[in-house]
């Protein structure tokens, strides 16, 4: 059952992402060629717990970090490590926390130095398709009409979309209903109701879409083994229309990104 949230829930969720989006913007500040990324998840796990919060990762489902950091051909729920990041490395950073009793959850594929031109395109399409999704996120659509717009937008420069993975609700659980794929049909799935909150989240290879599950229970590998990139964003329906809870600029700001894709979705509330 979806469950609908009022406008008082909405700002403290609101609250909760941004704590998020700040978070990576502070990691931002940090990834670079001879990091690993076990320092990151150090730094992500403090500046949480410093801002009062709890990382929502940490022990869900038994996952031992507070990042998932999937570097190149990971799509998702990389542990981690003590591995060196790279010149030309493309670095999915996956953050969660709990603050006043709901989650954020707010992804971001950070460029390490400088990376060939067709993984860029794959980044800049990925997240364009997100908010090709976010665009359609308003009252009497369906989640099918998200899906779409997420599909056809990466199919149309032949990537593969992701099926086994998706967005979800979000509220003071990690995942609720509804589930939001990044493929399906126009005008199928749940009614877009006002008081939605989603996590909108393309995950989208350079290659084929099918995928690779690790014996670990996390990992997850594009199956050719060509990289793969995934942004996420927090999403409510308010009055009718798609208001982003999350926001990159906090991410932006640190990389010296001038962008105001954000814009038609931001809103005081």
């Amino acid at each position: 059952m979806i469950q609908l949230k009022t406008i008082d829930e909405l700002r403290l969720m609101k609250e909760s992402a941004r704590l998020v989006s700040k978070t990576l913007g502070m990691l931002a500040k940090e990834i670079k060629p001879g990091i690993t990324t076990l320092y990151l998840d150090k730094l992500a796990h403090d500046f949480i717990k410093d801002h009062g919060a709890e990382p929502a990762f940490l022990g869900y489902g038994g996952f031992p970090n507070s990042l998932c950091i999937s570097p190149n051909e990971q799509v998702v729920h990389g542990f981690p490590n003590n591995d060196v990041v790279k010149e030309g490395d493309v670095l999915s950073v996956d953050c969660g926390v709990i603050l006043n009793g709901f989650v954020g959850d707010h992804a971001y594929t950070f460029e390490i130095g400088e990376v060939k031109p067709e993984i860029k395109k794959l980044l800049q399409v990925t997240k364009e398709s997100l908010y090709k999704g976010i665009e359609q996120c308003i009252r009497g659509k369906r989640i099918g009409d998200i899906s779409h717009a997420i599909q056809a937008h990466c199919e149309k420069e032949g990537y593969g979309v992701v099926r086994e993975l998706v967005g979800h609700g979000l509220g003071r659980k990690m995942h609720e209903d509804p589930q939001v794929p990044n493929y399906g049909r126009q005008g199928s799935g749940k009614v877009i109701k006002d008081g939605l909150a989603i996590a909108i989240e393309p995950m989208v290879n350079m290659g084929t879409e099918k995928v690779k599950f690790h014996n670990d229970g996390w990992t997850v590998t594009t199956l050719d083994n060509m990289p793969s990139a995934h942004f996420e964003h927090d999403v409510a329906v308010i009055n009718g229309k798609p208001v982003l809870l999350s926001t990159f600029d906090y991410v932006y700001e640190a990389l010296g990104i001038v962008s105001d894709e954000e814009k038609q979705f931001q809103l005081d509330f």
